[in-house]
């Protein structure tokens, strides 16, 4: 039987592909535009626009709007290290303000700093259950769009690899350095201990679901591209949890790594 020859986008989709990995097109760099291939390879406006679509869903690729398809800064993926990334030194690293910046610091990435939006609202309803506040309370939070990159020099560089909102009581941390854009070395978390609210008990869910059309437009991937949501509650050795975290990761781009002791049997 005669073995059937891949279609245009799987074909034309192999090639770029082959191009990305053997360096052709490095990290970072400016792909061909949908225009470009179009004319190249002699195929339809829609079959060139399938073409980096199928790119997007493997994380080889990302889309800038107005800007053109870029090959992602970073082939692989980003390890979060459930196990370790909170520890003080861990998250303190090289002068890193939290443990997402150790982590690509330890890539050899820059965590490409973008304004953070820190205001005083009404949290969602399991947020406030966490805290023990009545449903009309407001608690801080801080909601950043967390970009990595290569160059340090440039802030256009880089593309958005995580969203993250962090919910925290106002009676702990109001009028302190987690309102501010600088929490300073070691995070929010470091900030949280020397208030004398050292988090003890970490317990995070993780569920797999659709990105809503504003998550996916924020880190320019399809909407039919799935993500991670992980839930990340911290709690002083007392049980008062203190932070409430919202992340929301491209499957594409993020593993997750844990390790712990069994008791001896």
């Amino acid at each position: 039987m005669a073995k059937r020859e891949p279609g245009k986008i799987e074909r034309i989709a192999a090639d770029l592909r082959a191009k990305i990995e053997s360096g052709k097109y490095p990290p970072g760099s400016k792909l061909p535009s949908v225009s470009e291939l179009q004319t190249a390879e002699g195929i339809a406006f829609q079959t060139s626009r399938d073409v980096f679509r199928t790119l997007e869903r493997e994380g080889l690729v990302f889309t800038q709007q107005g800007k053109g398809s870029f090959v992602t800064p970073f082939l692989g993926k980003i390890t979060r290290d459930g196990t370790g990334r909170y520890q003080a030194a861990a998250r303190s690293e090289g002068g890193a303000r939290g443990a997402f910046e150790a982590e690509l610091n330890r890539l050899g990435l820059v965590y490409k700093r973008s304004e953070t939006e820190i205001d005083r609202a009404r949290p969602p309803r399991d947020v406030a259950a966490a805290f023990g506040l009545h449903h009309s309370a407001k608690a801080i939070y801080r909601y950043r769009a967390m970009k990595a990159g290569r160059d340090s020099t440039d802030p256009n560089e880089g593309f958005v690899v995580q969203l993250a909102t962090s919910w925290f009581p106002i009676e702990i941390a109001g009028g302190t350095q987690i309102e501010e854009q600088d929490t300073g070395p070691g995070g929010s978390k470091s900030r949280l201990a020397d208030l004398g609210f050292t988090q003890r008990l970490v317990r995070e869910t993780i569920e797999v679901r659709f990105p809503s059309p504003t998550e996916a437009e924020a880190l320019s991937i399809p909407d039919d591209r799935q993500v991670y949501e992980l839930v990340h509650h911290a709690s002083t050795a007392d049980g008062r949890v203190v932070e409430v975290a919202v992340h929301v990761m491209p499957s594409t781009i993020w593993r997750f790594s844990y390790m712990w002791e069994l008791d001896a049997q």
